[in-house]
């Protein structure tokens, strides 16, 4: 029996697989919750009617993922896990992380600059208001088996040919490590397949409301070599169009009188960006059991302006006075390497990463209000004494490195007792180079070597990170499973070089603090730290089955975030935080496989968490703020109401607080305090960023249009109001972000190997605001606040052509 979903639900296609002596190729998803039809083996051998046909083609068939470093059906994976596959990624129009995040209820983030978005899970977030090299992520993001999260943020690479991503809510911390604390996103990619050669390319127009017009052109190639090894080969080319304008406008700065304009700045749509990248895979089977998977991918991104307005100047507007542009390219070489041991399966997998950044960035707004504040002009003149325009602009370059390397042995997953050993062994850096420049500064202003600088970060920080880890599994019952996992960890994070201002502006920081030579062409060594740490995790879950199509599951669960050192070296180091979950959760079918209802309710406790500001000077300051608990719900449902009409909903319900005050200073021993007469933020405070609430609804259509398989489908989105800051006072001065929907539309058809596809985002120009924030400490530009809008309504059409 041939399966009707081919010409008549599309949506339910059967995904692809190609055969790994590993088997961590085989997944199928097909959205969150994920759905995918039978395999065509398990349909009856017995000719069945039109009629039987149709009602099998609206089952939920069986998702393969690798969530827990094993090949498992996601029914049977006791974690909260939302599933976004190849086709549902197609679907809504998915091209970067801002539109796979809005799809995940469990997922919030802050996009601030390119390349540098802070993703958080389950509401484990103390906000992000630190400019640089602040706190390590709190969610891992992995690229296959490699991590791709560096140490300011993880890459935002260009969604296409892409299996499948999995969001893994919840502490990771025993199998994922250190960048898992609350949670892992994994981005699995379409592999070499050497069973039959296949071909696309796209091509997409969009274009703005408010804004400009942009395009996506992508293409991959699966070329078989041989029945034994296949290459793959995948491309894109993109122009996100801008939609703000940076308008005319002056700026007189109190202390001088001095009037500045941004005339050769004036620019409408200024925030477009061009994105270039490739990737490619070249798959070796050695035999039956050993298989090798060397990969190459790399990505470069050019952006103009930035993704923000100030609502004092207009909607969709901003005044700024300085180019601003922003570079971001990275190359990652990885090798996973994979076989059998006996019955055992092993898997070694490397990666190495070279990331390089430049922008230029607008800082006028730091001089203006310090200049109306403290009368900071004063002090800025030229060589010839006379005082000039005090506005600040900032050039930039990070080099960050990071290599891993992961070793894992695996016991037959069929067996009554099974376990996971490995070992994970990482080295990242990041070389920072910051200058904080003045047009036209007096020499004896200007830092040692650096003309027109101000201000000069040159330094070097480290952090490392080695790991054991293993967990075990063993069925006491055909009912009743227990798993216990542990890892311990060990950590190594450093900063070293110098910071601060030339001696003719400061004599008690920067060159005045000097101790040390001179350092990567900066004047001096005034800063050299170094922290270490180590420590270990676990994890136990008790998992019942009431029959194969329903679970529930129990879990205790914890993650962790290693400490470090501040930027501003007078302060002290802070320490690791650790997240504990206490989960209960459920997984089931109904309806004879044509209704999905998962879920989970938790409690997660946050110990000595991490809290990052912008203090003096405009510096991250990274403090161990206090405690904090967060009780959440999370479901999604899936409903293959007919064969040609699918209902999908997810929601997450969260409630975030602070259960201890947040004094914002430390004791002698560097342990927060919380008895103090006027806490920053009190007990009972709510976690910023994060909505109580945020939930999707998907419907889509499949049907025939005179010989065409066609669709229709509407997603909405809500996102409930979230405080911008933890800290009262800030929080009042920056302004909630207040809860927002959008909703998006899109048909298509197909016929044979052409597709065309027409969308519609943010049908009704909901003016949504994913960020606030000030260029310097909210209690000085906190007054100009800017705003990260969700993006305007955007009209685009795809034509699709397979080979």
């Amino acid at each position: 029996m041939k399966n009707s979903i081919g010409n008549k639900l599309r949506y339910l296609r059967r995904c692809t697989v190609s055969r790994l002596p590993l088997a961590t190729a085989i997944h199928l998803a097909c959205f969150a919750p994920a759905f995918a039809t039978p395999d065509a083996q398990d349909a009856p051998a017995a000719q069945t009617s039109a009629a039987d046909d149709q009602n099998k083609s609206h089952e939920l068939g069986t998702i393969t993922v690798t969530a827990q470093k094993r090949v498992e059906n996601v029914q049977d994976v006791p974690i909260s896990i939302d599933v976004l596959s190849a086709d549902k990624l197609k679907d809504m129009n998915v091209a970067d992380l801002n539109d796979y995040v809005k799809l995940l209820p469990s997922v919030s983030m802050q996009d601030l600059y390119l390349g540098f978005s802070q993703v958080y899970m389950r509401g484990v977030v103390s906000g992000s208001n630190g400019n640089h090299s602040g706190p390590l992520p709190s969610v891992g993001v992995y690229l296959d088996e490699e991590p791709i999260t560096t140490i300011q943020g993880n890459l935002d690479m260009h969604i296409y040919d892409v299996e499948r991503i999995e969001a893994l809510a919840g502490p990771q911390g025993t199998l994922y490590g250190a960048s898992s604390q609350s949670g892992t996103i994994r981005i699995i990619t379409n592999k070499p397949d050497p069973s039959a050669f296949s071909a696309s390319v796209s091509t997409e127009l969009d274009t703005i409301d408010h804004g400009n017009t942009g395009y996506v052109t992508e293409g991959y190639v699966n070329l078989p070599l041989s029945p034994a090894a296949a290459l793959r080969v995948v491309g894109w080319s993109k122009q996100d169009a801008g939609f703000i304008d940076n308008v005319f406008g002056t700026r007189t700065y109190p202390t001088s009188g001095i009037t500045a304009n941004n005339a050769d700045e004036v620019r409408n749509d200024y925030n477009f960006a061009d994105t270039r990248g490739a990737r490619a895979a070249l798959k070796v089977d050695l035999n039956e059991d050993w298989s090798i998977t060397p990969t190459l991918a790399g990505q470069g991104q050019h952006a103009n302006g930035i993704n923000a307005y100030d609502p004092s100047v207009g909607d969709l507007k901003l005044t700024h006075f300085y180019p601003e542009d922003f570079d971001d390219h990275w190359v990652q070489s990885a090798l996973t390497v994979q076989g059998k041991i006996g019955n055992f399966d092993l898997v070694y997998a490397f990666a190495h990463l070279n990331r390089d950044d430049h922008y230029d960035q607008d800082y006028s707004d730091y001089s203006f209000w310090y200049d109306t504040l403290h009368g900071y002009g004063s002090y800025i003149h030229d060589n010839n004494g006379n005082l000039i325009n005090p506005a600040q602009h900032i050039t930039g370059n990070d080099k960050y490195r990071k290599t891993s390397n992961e070793l894992r042995l695996s016991s037959p997953r069929e067996q009554r007792f099974r376990f996971l050993v490995g070992a994970f062994d990482e080295r990242q850096s990041h070389d920072i180079n910051q200058q904080y420049l003045i047009d036209n500064l007096g020499s004896d202003l200007s830092v040692t070597g650096h003309p027109d600088t101000l201000w000069l970060t040159q330094q070097l920080r480290e952090d490392n990170d080695s790991a054991l880890f293993g967990e075990m599994n063993y069925d006491l019952t055909d009912t009743l499973t227990a798993t216990l996992g542990g890892r311990y960890y060990r950590t190594d994070d450093g900063l070293k070089g110098f910071f601060g201002f030339g001696t003719g502006y400061s004599s008690t920081t920067g060159e005045a603090a000097c101790f040390g030579p001179a350092f990567e062409g900066a004047p001096c060594t005034n800063l050299d730290k170094d922290t270490k740490e180590s420590g270990s995790l676990a994890r136990a879950n008790l998992t019942y089955k009431f029959d194969p199509d329903k679970m529930i599951y129990a879990t205790w669960s914890e993650g962790f975030r290693p400490g470090g050192i501040n930027r501003r070296g007078t302060l002290p180091p802070y320490k690791a935080d650790f997240l504990t979950n206490y989960e209960f959760g459920w997984k089931t079918e109904w309806l004879d496989h044509h209704l999905l209802w998962n879920g989970a309710v938790f409690r997660e406790d946050w110990k000595d968490f991490q809290f990052s500001i912008l203090g003096q000077n405009g510096l991250t300051e990274i403090k161990n703020a206090n405690q904090a608990q967060i009780n959440g719900f999370e479901s999604n449902i899936g409903w293959a109401a007919t064969y040609n009409l699918m209902l999908s909903a997810g929601i997450s319900l969260y409630h975030s607080e602070l259960t201890a005050n947040y004094c914002g200073f430390t004791d002698a021993n560097d342990n927060p305090v919380t008895d103090c007469a006027d806490p920053q933020a009190p007990k009972g405070t709510q976690l910023p960023i994060t909505p109580k609430v945020k939930g999707n609804l998907t419907a889509r259509y499949s049907f025939d249009f005179h010989g065409y398989d066609a669709y229709a489908q509407g997603a909405a989105f809500f996102e409930g109001r979230r405080t911008s800051d933890l800290r009262i006072v800030e929080n009042q001065i920056q302004g909630d972000l207040p809860g927002y929907g959008t909703v998006d539309l899109s048909t298509g058809a197909k016929k044979g190997l052409w597709s065309v596809d027409f969308y519609i985002k943010n049908v009704f120009d909901n003016r949504g605001q994913l960020a606030r924030y000030s260029e310097c400490a909210i209690d000085v530009c906190g007054v100009q606040t800017y705003i990260v809008p969700v993006q305007p309504r955007t009209v685009g059409v795809r034509v699709t052509r397979d080979f």
